[in-house]
């Protein structure tokens, strides 16, 4: 690692670079969502080629998110949405960039490597081997010299920028220069995505050899601010970091101080809530009280450990419990680490945007190309056995138009991340909405002028009579189950640690909450295991609510942020069973309940309210002591 020149560099550029003012853009209420992919990998990434992708490219993949149909050439077969995105991001990984598509020139001279003739024998078993030898130079941060050539890399990376940019069309669908910086020190998933604004982009990128380390990944993109590409940075899979992601010290085992509390928050916006590795939202033992804590949870055991899987430690690995986390942060430090938004992706090799259940592909190329493999092949390189994979993810973005610096203005975080579906959700915070707002026609003009949409900070006020209230709107996807229900998600730092509740907001059917139990009744189950079907006789098209928090402090920080659920669809394992003609594989999930999940929204008290709180004077007087 070359640790010294970019310690350096951060010395020499972190207060004196730029940011853009998106964040500062005023609201509109003529605001249009936009649904796309953030997270996706071509034959370019060294994974997707090892895996048996040798052709889907970076052209196949905006061709495929635009609804066109596009070949997938290990299979033959011909592929395609059934709703298109408005945007697309491809994330190749640095390490390696597009080397490994050199190989197939019979004059190379590494057509004798042995990890080369792994790789062109078409065997699966060699093929997994080539990947975990490739996989272990990543983990050890100690790149196989044969393949790690800069002027290579440079070269796939001026090539991939003018793909990138051929596929944007200003209007009608948005492309962003990107790349995935794929830390794993010891299998432990450090992953970032690095999204750039402009159209030339930087000319090199930074890969985990450069530097495993969060913190010199952040110099690298400072100083290309400094340079004028203005850029940010979405972290995914806390869920398999080994608690790594969000623990509340720097990659030297310092405590966080508010320096590096400002340089995490400037650079790392949001985190990937979903992807085909399932859910980094939260887990049933972090979240015992949640009942919908157990989502999409079957993959998690660290990349690469598959004789035996090491399974991912959860302490610090969901967004949540960083959430919570975060805000003891601004209380001590007066900075947030975690003001994180939230996104959703896919992170498949194959270049397909795999969202759709009924429209499951598989994200690995070889290993799970077909439903058979898919439903019984067992565990490999990837950590999991490929039953254990979710469905892709997507990301939401309310923007005023579908080009490049309208979409940058994920900075501002008013976007959302869903387990594929393509719900249309809005979330707005304020002091002084009125009750039933949300059935104003005029509602969203009155929440952006008296408050903030997700993504946002309830402004101070001196002194607070009463709790905030917020703004709930969702409509299904045309393609997918009704609306079950929308939940509110509080997390607060009460003095000693982050607490939280799961409020039902709204609902479908005229159900009633349980006054025993406290719990609204489940909406039921439509779904027909057998034929993969699913009726939309229950639930509702959409759902909407104002509501204020019952049991708000004035005193202590608080986040929000909005769950939706949908009725029971059929899993994607449920539609290859079906076509199989086989029974569902035991233990597995035969419906899920697709989901989307709001950016949040923080709240933090005013110094002069905490100092009014009842605790306040015991808590001053044990300091003092």
């Amino acid at each position: 690692m070359k640790k010294s020149y970019w310690t350096l560099l951060a010395i020499v550029f972190t207060m004196g670079s730029s940011f853009a003012q998106d964040a500062k853009t005023p609201p509109s209420e003529n605001r249009k969502v936009y649904f796309g992919e953030e997270h996706l990998h071509t034959t370019t990434s060294v994974d997707a080629y090892i895996q048996g992708n040798h052709k889907n490219t970076v052209e196949d993949a905006f061709n495929y998110n635009k609804g066109k149909p596009v070949v997938k050439h290990i299979t033959g077969e011909t592929l395609q949405r059934r709703t298109p995105y408005d945007w697309g991001v491809v994330t190749d990984h640095a390490e390696y960039m597009g080397v490994f598509g050199l190989l197939s020139d019979k004059n190379s001279p590494l057509i004798n490597d042995p990890i080369v003739k792994k790789l062109q024998s078409g065997d699966p078993k060699q093929m997994d081997e080539a990947f975990v030898t490739v996989a272990n130079t990543l983990t050890s941060g100690k790149p196989y010299a044969p393949f790690d050539n800069p002027e290579l890399i440079r070269g796939v990376w001026e090539k991939q920028k003018k793909a990138i940019n051929d596929a944007n069309e200003p209007g009608k669908f948005t492309t962003l220069i990107a790349f995935e910086w794929t830390s794993m020190p010891l299998n432990q998933n450090l992953h970032r995505n690095v999204f750039f604004r402009d159209d030339e982009g930087p000319g090199s990128v930074f890969s985990p050899f450069d530097s495993d380390r969060p913190e010199d990944l952040w110099t690298y993109m400072e100083v290309q601010r400094n340079l004028g590409h203005e850029c940010f940075s979405i972290s995914h899979n806390g869920n398999i970091s080994n608690s790594l992601m969000f623990e509340p010290v720097d990659s030297w085992g310092n405590p966080f101080d508010t320096k590096y509390a400002k340089r995490r928050q400037k650079n790392e916006i949001a985190h990937e809530i979903f992807q085909v590795k399932s859910s980094s939202d939260t887990h049933p033992t972090l979240s015992p009280n949640d009942e919908f804590a157990n989502f999409e949870l079957l993959f998690n055991g660290l990349i690469g450990t598959n004789a035996p899987v090491v399974t991912s430690r959860i302490d610090y690995g969901f967004i949540r419990q960083a959430l919570g986390n975060g805000l003891q942060f601004e209380d001590n430090l007066g900075t947030n680490p975690f003001k994180l938004g939230i996104v959703g992706g896919a992170d498949s090799r194959t270049a397909l945007s795999i969202n759709e259940e009924f429209n499951f592909s598989g994200p690995h190329n070889t290993l799970d190309d077909t439903p058979k493999k898919r439903v019984e092949a067992g565990i490999n390189s990837t950590g999991a056995a490929p039953i254990a994979l979710s469905s892709a993810g997507t990301t939401a973005i309310w923007a005023d138009e579908n080009t490049r610096p309208a979409l940058f203005a994920m900075v501002r975080k008013e976007m959302y991340g869903t387990s594929g579906t393509l719900i249309r959700l809005r979330f707005f915070g304020g002091w002084d909405y009125a009750k039933d707002l949300d059935k104003d026609p005029e509602y969203v003009k009155i929440a952006y002028l008296n408050g903030v949409p997700m993504g946002g900070d309830l402004p101070q006020k001196p002194d607070v009579a009463k709790a905030p209230t917020f703004i709930e709107q969702a409509l299904k996807d045309p393609e997918s189950g009704n609306l079950d229900r929308i939940q509110i998600i509080k997390v607060w730092y009460d003095r000693d640690h982050p607490r939280e509740k799961v409020y039902d907001v709204v609902w479908s059917d005229n159900r009633v909450i349980d006054p025993k139990t406290g719990k609204l009744p489940a909406v039921g189950n439509t779904v027909n295991v057998k034929k993969a079907t699913y009726s939309n006789k229950i639930g509702d098209s959409q759902l909407s609510a104002t509501w204020t928090d019952p049991d708000f402090d004035p005193s202590l920080h608080a986040v929000y942020y909005v769950r939706v659920l949908e009725i029971p669809t059929p899993r994607w394992s449920t539609y290859d069973a079906k076509e199989l003609g086989i029974e569902p594989m035991p233990g597995i999930p035969t419906s899920i309940q697709e989901r989307a999940w709001s950016s949040p929204i923080w709240y933090t008290p005013n110094p002069s309210l905490v100092k009014k709180a009842p605790w306040y004077p015991g808590l001053r007087k044990s300091l003092q002591e």
